[in-house]
């Protein structure tokens, strides 16, 4: 007890001595500001942090502070990380252990994690999104919110043998007219953004490490549209009720590259409570590039240009920031070695940085981005496995080839990459 009354003297102390801002995230005139700074950022996608944090399986504690200071060396000061994952533990391709291994029930170590890994951000004037809630399987989400309420198998995508996406997606927009599953994560919205975190002695709600709370990773609409935008306005204005120190934004991938996703960027973003857009580009994913055919790259990113320039248009329109979140590409050739090249990787981050750098110097809407996705130290326990329990945690989720977009502590070009950029983000916002 002793220790933790310490804690928020140890803080105070440490913030007067390095200088680090302790405002939270605002919204003026359609940027970005921390306290009365211009705030613009190169961040990264750490979603398996708060696993990390913890003391107990898949916890490490070290390597948490480890990568937290390699990320802060680089000028990395975003992270978008978990701060909800649902079980049963033994499920397939989920992170594991999970925070909410069954409805209603928590483990308490994976807490502490989301605590310590806060805790630790705070310590290096980090700021983080968090995300509460999952379109995609790989942390539970929506799909098992509704598996415990209607007791129905979750018909998995792939990896899973005759695994399809079109099915698994028609079935989790389920979620949005489901009563109770709604409600059974609203409840878990409401513990999250109560709790005292007791390396800080902070609620979460009082914390401006946390930018902003968003409210799923790449939810879609697909056949129930109208469901979908109710529910995004309804949980806005669920947090927005009980915290309106943070941002909220919807974690969206926009257009994305087929309009069976039932996104519509403008129709999702307007709604009051959402104070920022976010957008998602996958050249690979999308069949806009090959990496078996290296020179595809020209065409991949000149459709990523145009994909960016027009949520570009239409954020600049509704009056709010821009954030690129997720955007990734494959080491050369699809090769899932971590020894294997990195040159179109390479080639295609350069690019994007530089275009995030010259929307937003320009005076537009566009703040900052987050590349898919901080490996670390972290390695598959083979190329192109399967993630499994005890596997260490990389930038690939569970439902993914391990080593497909990993960015690893060694890939020193890449990270002369993001180091340069990151710096010209920051300097941007006077820093």
């Amino acid at each position: 007890m002793r220790y933790l009354l310490l804690i928020p003297v140890f803080m105070l102390l440490t913030t007067l001595a390095t200088g680090q801002v302790a405002d939270f995230v605002s919204v003026r005139d359609g940027h970005f500001f921390r306290g009365d700074t211009p705030y613009y950022f190169l961040g990264t996608n750490f979603w398996y942090g708060l696993n990390l944090g913890a003391e107990g399986p898949g916890g490490d504690r070290a390597r948490l502070r480890r990568e937290l200071d390699r990320l802060h060396d680089m000028g990395v000061t975003n992270l978008r990380v978990m701060g909800a994952s649902e079980g049963p533990d033994g499920a397939p391709w989920r992170m594991a252990p999970a925070l909410q291994p069954a409805r209603g029930q928590y483990n308490e170590a994976v807490w502490d994690g989301l605590d310590f890994l806060l805790f630790e951000m705070a310590q290096r004037g980090m700021t983080a999104v968090v995300c509460l809630n999952n379109f995609w399987p790989w942390s539970g989400g929506m799909a098992q919110y509704l598996a415990w309420e209607t007791g129905q198998r979750i018909p998995y995508p792939p990896p899973a043998e005759g695994g399809d996406w079109g099915s698994y997606q028609i079935f989790t927009t389920a979620f949005y007219k489901n009563k109770a599953a709604m409600a059974a994560f609203e409840a878990h919205l409401d513990r999250l953004i109560q709790r005292v975190n007791p390396y800080t002695g902070r609620a979460y709600r009082d914390d401006p490490t946390i930018m902003s709370w968003q409210l799923a990773n790449e939810p879609r609409g697909i056949l129930r549209p109208k469901a979908y935008r109710r529910w995004i306005k309804k949980t806005a204005a669920h947090i927005k009720a009980q915290d309106p120190n943070h941002l909220v934004s919807l974690g969206s991938e926009g257009a994305t590259s087929s309009s069976f996703a039932g996104t519509r960027f403008t129709k999702d973003h307007q709604i009051r409570d959402i104070d920022y857009t976010t957008i998602h580009i996958w050249i690979q994913n999308w069949g806009w590039y090959d990496p078996e055919h290296p020179k595809s790259l020209e065409a991949g990113k000149a459709k990523a240009q145009r994909y960016l320039l027009d949520h570009v248009a239409e954020a600049e329109a509704l009056g709010k920031p821009l954030v690129l979140e997720e955007f990734g590409i494959a080491r050369d050739s699809d090769d899932h070695d971590p020894q294997a090249a990195t040159s179109q990787r390479d080639v295609y981050y350069a690019f994007m940085f530089e275009e995030i750098h010259r929307l937003a110097a320009s005076g537009g809407p566009v703040a900052g981005c987050n590349f898919w996705a901080w490996g670390g130290e972290g390695r598959p326990r083979e190329p192109h496995a399967v993630w499994q329990a005890g596997d260490d945690f990389i930038g690939d989720p569970p439902h993914e080839y391990q080593g497909w977009y990993s960015v690893y502590e060694r890939d020193a070009s890449t990270r002369a990459v993001i180091r340069t950029w990151a710096a010209r983000m920051q300097a941007l916002g006077g820093e």
